[in-house]
């Protein structure tokens, strides 16, 4: 045949089309139905997602049971540290700085017609502590003020001082007479408080004071006679140091400061925080805190802080959708002893449906060739994964297109290459990986049957180091979410600073049923909280 009438023949389809409306038309209409047959296809993988390979390989066996509820024990243990200083200035101004009074007593009986005052005030106070009590000491510094007229009859005053005054400058008292009487004296001493703190199961402080006066010698003298005004002064004295610290410990006593600020750190741990979703390519699951129960141990004193360290704990799970946990405040604070000062510890159990871990696997395999090594005989490329569960083994099921290299036609086709395998989690490298792989081949195509049973002991040293998935980035997204729902308890101001943190997160087990792979994590941190200023008692 000519070249002519070579090139005649094969552009005979092309003439056809212009002259022949009836071409152009069945042409068209196969176009326009194979347009329509790839959109209906399309539609169909996109919203009517075929079955997987392995979840088709695993529908001939028995299905597990499925994974039972479960929640996590959590728990926040924080020294609520109070300084000194800011105990000090919290008592400075709740304290009144003067008080005033008369007192009757048997001295003031000896003088007629005499009114004895006292006017007394006190200075800055200091407070400092030793193990398990404070002491706080103010400096008093008064006026005693005696105003009347000596008693006209000696002899009962020289029987009545006798105990008081020297007995032989007491029967000099016989022979004097009336006089007016307007004496001062200065009166100096001491007021010390010494408190034993401790905290009650009604989430109330008893502070259990004790106060005692010391003052310094003082001295009057009454018409020639020096008379004791410390004695005179002590009893005005304790009884308004008295008033004022039964006060001080009632006000102490119904106090709710303790109570408020513990539902206001409850109502903020009752809550569902958001894991994955957004630009994080995870599922979007919810992290489920809701506490459950709160203890203290008896408050500690040192030098430098009173610090009452107090624990809740609460129950953590990982749900599809966000929650609202009903939390109610406990009526009762337990009381427990001594524990570890600053610990956190979230336990988080992560459900993932096996659906979403195939989208993870499938990014992770798709496009790859093996073996890795280019003179093999044989080429296999990955061109589907997915993920099932069949009793205490996982199923990867592979779709892919192997090719023989040896000869020059390159035969091949695709099948699906099943990979059972024990999971396994590796906790240092936070993946789970498949030991005891097993692989297997299901082909339809003859030709295939010699290039893919050729490259099983190539894919089964590949596939036991790359059949894994990787839970790095659940790990990642959950300390980060956990981080930031600690990040909002976390405040400096109004002389309270809290500091809480996530140190480290790992994965400590695993689990899964027909449809759901649960990973088990736990969070571990610190927490702590100080006090440099109190409110106004």
């Amino acid at each position: 045949m000519r070249r002519g009438d070579l090139v005649y023949y094969a552009t005979a389809p092309i003439r056809l089309f212009g002259r022949s409306r009836a071409f152009r038309i069945a042409v068209a209409a196969m176009l326009v139905t194979g347009a329509c047959f790839a959109v209906t296809l399309w539609a169909l993988d996109h919203f009517f997602p075929p079955v997987s390979s392995a979840q088709q390989a695993v529908a001939k066996l028995p299905p597990l049971p499925p994974l039972p509820p479960v929640t996590r024990a959590s728990y926040v243990i924080a020294p609520v540290a109070v300084s000194l200083v800011a105990l000090r200035q919290s008592l400075n101004g709740a304290a009144p700085r003067e008080f005033a009074g008369k007192n009757d007593n048997p001295v003031s009986k000896l003088l007629s017609k005499a009114d004895i005052g006292i006017t007394v005030s006190r200075g800055s106070m200091s407070v400092t502590g030793t193990p398990n009590e404070l002491t706080i000491n103010t400096p008093l510094t008064g006026t005693l003020q005696i105003t009347g007229q000596l008693a006209t009859q000696a002899g009962n005053l020289a029987g009545s001082l006798t105990g008081l005054l020297d007995s032989a400058v007491g029967k000099q008292i016989g022979g004097l007479t009336s006089q007016v009487l307007d004496q001062h004296a200065e009166v100096r001493g001491e007021v010390v408080v010494k408190s034993k703190p401790a905290i009650k199961s009604n989430w109330r402080l008893e502070p259990n004071l004790s106060a005692q006066v010391a003052l310094g010698n003082s001295a009057l003298t009454l018409a020639g006679l020096k008379v004791d005004m410390a004695g005179e002064a002590r009893p005005l004295i304790e009884k308004a140091v008295g008033e004022q610290v039964a006060a001080l410990e009632a006000r102490l006593r119904s106090n709710p400061a303790i109570e408020r600020a513990a539902r206001a750190q409850w109502a903020k741990m009752c809550r569902s925080i958001p894991l994955g979703g957004g630009k994080t390519g995870l599922p979007q699951l919810y992290l489920e805190m809701r506490p459950v129960r709160a203890a203290a141990a008896q408050p500690q004193v040192d030098a430098r802080n009173v610090t009452l360290t107090v624990g809740v704990q609460a129950e953590t799970r990982i749900t599809p959708k966000a929650t609202t946990p009903a939390c109610p405040f406990p009526a009762q604070l337990e009381l427990v002893p001594p524990m570890d000062n600053g610990k956190l510890a979230v336990g988080v159990p992560i459900d993932v449906p096996f659906t979403d871990i195939n989208k993870i696997l499938e990014a992770q395999l798709k496009g790859h060739h093996y073996p890795e090594d280019k003179d093999a005989a044989v080429d296999v490329e990955v061109k589907r994964a997915s993920l099932a569960a069949a009793g205490d083994r996982l199923l990867i099921a592979l779709h892919v297109k192997a090719r023989e290299k040896k000869s020059w036609f390159g035969f091949g086709a695709e099948a699906d290459v099943l990979i059972w395998g024990k999971p396994v989690l590796d906790q240092k490298n936070q993946i789970l990986r498949l030991t005891d792989i097993s692989l297997a081949v299901e082909s339809q195509a003859a030709l295939l049957g010699v290039a893919a049973r050729a490259a099983v002991p190539y894919l089964e040293q590949a596939l036991a180091d790359k059949a894994v998935i990787d839970l790095k980035p659940f790990a990642a997204d959950a300390r980060k979410k956990v981080a930031a729902a600690l990040a909002e308890f976390q405040k400096n101001e109004d002389g309270v600073r809290v500091d809480a943190g996530v140190d480290d997160l790992r994965l400590t087990g695993i689990a899964f049923d027909q449809t759901t792979l649960r990973v088990i994590a736990e969070a571990d941190g610190t927490a702590k909280v100080s006090v440099t200023r109190l409110p106004a008692m």
